[in-house]
């Protein structure tokens, strides 16, 4: 049996055994303890195939796609109900996951949702410890970006606020069944050990954030403008437009930002 790749899904099978492997060997396990994973889109299980046997792996997997997960729950009768047919980005992680503890999220993401798994990851990420996946070559560009460069946007100072991110490696398109038109890349996130927001709104930040990137042609005097005041106005970072700024210049103009707010009240 095999599973027909659909577009509309944004499907590519990977095919290539040695990259699964290695994308696998990406999450980063410990001696003694049990790694939650939860699959996203495993399609006919090339990454499920060098995780469902590791005994320091707890795996789930979900797919939005029926046939494949009737394929799946043929080839492993073993993982029952931990096989979840459904969309990744309607899932209730506080009812896959027990409270207090978290877990990783692997792989091969539709390209055409890849964005919005790691904003719902943003959204948990006190439940996601880790994320390790295949995205497009330009979105994974994006998430690693830094300050200065074009590539630098929303996503790059969210995820490396939460996260420690690594571009692991450029795959190739002829490696995928069908094969995409682009490039893909798999990178790894690891959640931060340290706060980076040091006292700062998390909230506020991303929505100063995302303010200011949607404007970034101006200057932040003119992305912010309504959340300027008086005591504000004449800071010099304002005069910068958003792809200057590092996740610390976003973090601290947050705390400048709510202070003047707090002392306007």
């Amino acid at each position: 049996m095999q599973v027909r790749a659909k577009k509309f899904l944004g499907q590519h099978f990977l095919t290539d055994k040695n990259i699964a492997h290695k994308i696998v060997k990406a999450l980063q396990t410990k001696e003694g303890i049990v790694l939650n994973v939860l699959e996203v889109g495993p399609g006919m299980g090339v990454l499920t195939d060098f995780m469902v046997t590791d005994q320091s792996i707890s795996l789930s997997v979900i797919d939005i796609d029926r046939e494949s997960i009737i394929y799946l729950e043929k080839k492993y009768p073993l993982l029952g109900d931990r096989i979840i047919s459904g969309d990744f980005l309607n899932l209730a992680f506080e009812k896959f996951v027990e409270p207090g503890k978290d877990f990783a999220i692997i792989g091969n993401f539709p390209y055409n949702i890849s964005s919005q798994i790691l904003f719902k990851v943003l959204d948990n990420k006190e439940k996601v410890s880790q994320v390790v996946g295949m995205f497009q070559k330009e979105v994974a560009e994006r998430i690693v970006a830094k300050a200065g460069t074009k590539a630098y946007g929303i996503l790059s100072v969210l995820m490396q606020a939460d996260y420690e991110i690594e571009y692991l490696f450029t795959v190739n398109p002829g490696v995928f069944n069908p094969p995409p038109k682009v490039k893909s890349a798999v990178i790894s996130a690891l959640r931060n050990t340290t706060n980076v927001y040091d006292g700062a709104n998390e909230n506020l930040f991303r929505e100063i954030v995302k303010a200011a990137f949607n404007q970034r042609r101006k200057t932040l005097r003119n992305s912010l403008r309504k959340y300027l005041t008086p005591a504000i106005q004449e800071e010099k970072m304002f005069d910068l437009r958003a792809e200057r700024l590092s996740v610390n210049d976003f973090v601290w103009l947050t705390k400048l930002i709510t202070k003047a707010i707090d002392e306007k009240k």
